[in-house]
């Protein structure tokens, strides 16, 4: 009698957990949407109390610009810092420093009305202290997060940000009614929120040390490193790029879409609901981005946005009333999310855990770095031709853009991989697999490799 044979099982895929119920995510997530809701409060109070104090726009200016000039200069820095101190230690002092220089603000207009140089102080030292901040972001993402959860973890990320802001200026508009100093010691308070965050979460946040690691470099070369790391893929030098003008285009479409509302006779309520909708666009857009690449595709959801995008500059300007400016801008918000996700998960995913710092800070200073130029052409445009005018050349831009991404096949190649198949690329020097010996092979570019089980991207770094 024949023996039956077992009949061969095919392995089943479990889905990781959800994201809501991790412990260390939750940490992460909340404490630093608590610290962008009170950036978002004193971001609306700054301009208020600067204008009381002297009643000078020009000056009122001059802070925010400050703490752009503080931000930009310690991006590159932080980068650097994230890839070879304690990522943890960064997360936990640097927004001391903020809770700090905020505290400074509220006491000084508690005392009364302060000087106007102090407080331009303590602007620019929340922004040399925020770019600190910036470049370890990126990295403590990748320990905390499953692999396959990145774009999720991402589009999150962003809808909450964006839901900060949404409740920012109210909640700020309504605290500064109640005592000047009130904004500035509720945005203090919020940062402690991070530090206590960054101390409960129990997974290593890196970076790794090993006996063999030999000395450490400078920090210039570590910045570098961030740089020839980028160059090493087709896919992050183009992506910097493209994402470069991308975000100068969309900051100058949100000056016109400001002066829009107000050109069709809307007041500052039409402006603050316009503006809100278009917010509930960015939230809407950041819940649609995961599911979208998962039944889409990476490379359709950034191409198939990017044209909705920039459908939505040419339509606004054939609408009359606020509100109808309000949801065109709405729908080009759902759609510009989801670009942002796509371009920031396949960055993560391909880049080592030991360059994620200096990559990331790169990046940013290089968006961050450009993107004046979006609202100042902008506003030029606005003032020499109208501003309907202008936004049909923003939205000739935009094609040109969407077009581009037609024609970049071979830089978007890795698009075609889900997220959670590419494998990370080899560090700058590294001998790619099968070249140890012979000449030396050209960089690889975007490797993908099978990819299972649910460890988070932390884990996979340990050696």
């Amino acid at each position: 009698m024949a023996q039956a044979r077992p009949e061969e099982t095919e392995p089943v895929s479990v889905s990781p957990p959800s994201l809501w119920r991790d412990r260390d995510y939750m940490y992460w997530w909340s404490g630093n949407g608590l610290s962008t809701l009170g950036t978002s409060v004193s971001t609306l109070a700054f301009p208020l109390l600067v204008l009381h104090l002297t009643g000078s726009a020009a000056q009122a200016g001059v802070i925010t610009v400050l703490h752009m000039v503080g931000r930009l200069a310690t991006l590159a820095v932080g980068g650097a810092l994230a890839d070879r101190v304690s990522r943890r230690a960064i997360l936990c002092l640097v927004p001391l420093v903020q809770a700090v220089s905020m505290g400074v603000v509220a006491l000084l207009v508690h005392r009364g009305d302060p000087s106007i140089t102090p407080i331009g102080a303590m602007a620019l030292l929340s922004g040399l202290a925020a770019g600190l901040r910036v470049g370890v972001s990126m990295p403590v993402l990748r320990r905390i997060v499953p692999k396959e959860q990145v774009a999720t973890a991402t589009a999150q990320g962003m809808g909450r940000d964006m839901v900060a802001q949404l409740i920012g200026a109210p909640l700020g508009g309504l605290l500064y009614s109640m005592g000047r100093w009130i904004p500035f010691l509720f945005d203090a308070v919020s940062f402690l929120f991070v530090t206590l965050g960054s101390l409960l979460i129990r997974r290593p946040l890196g970076p790794d040390r090993h006996p063999d690691d030999g000395p450490r470099a400078s920090l210039a070369k570590d910045v570098g490193d961030g740089l020839r790391m980028i160059r090493r893929s087709d896919y992050l030098v183009f992506t910097l790029i493209w994402g470069a003008v991308l975000n100068a285009v969309a900051e100058g479409f949100i000056l016109l879409f400001v002066v829009l509302v107000q050109h069709r006779g809307g007041g500052p309520t039409a402006v603050g609901l316009a503006t809100s909708l278009a917010v509930t666009g960015g939230v809407i857009g950041a819940v649609l981005g995961p599911l979208l690449m998962g039944k889409l595709g990476a490379r359709r959801v950034l191409i198939i946005s990017a044209w909705v995008f920039m459908a939505s500059f040419a339509v606004v300007v054939s609408v009359s009333q606020p509100w109808q400016i309000g949801l065109v801008v709405m729908v080009g918000m759902v759609s510009m999310v989801p670009m942002n996700v796509v371009i920031e998960s396949y960055e993560v995913r391909l880049v080592p855990d030991q360059y994620q710092g200096r990559v990331a800070a790169t990046s940013r200073f290089f968006i961050q770095a450009v993107q004046w130029i979006g609202p100042l052409g902008a506003g030029i445009l606005a003032d020499a031709a109208g501003v309907e005018r202008a936004i049909l050349v923003l939205a000739a831009a935009m094609a040109l853009l969407a077009i581009t991404l037609h024609a970049a096949r071979r830089y978007l190649k890795v698009l075609d991989i889900p997220l959670a198949d590419v494998e990370e690329l080899p560090p700058p020097g590294a001998v790619p697999t099968g070249e140890q010996s012979g000449p030396a092979a050209p960089p690889q570019d975007d490797i993908l490799t099978p990819a299972t089980g649910s460890e988070t991207l932390g884990d996979t770094q340990q050696r």
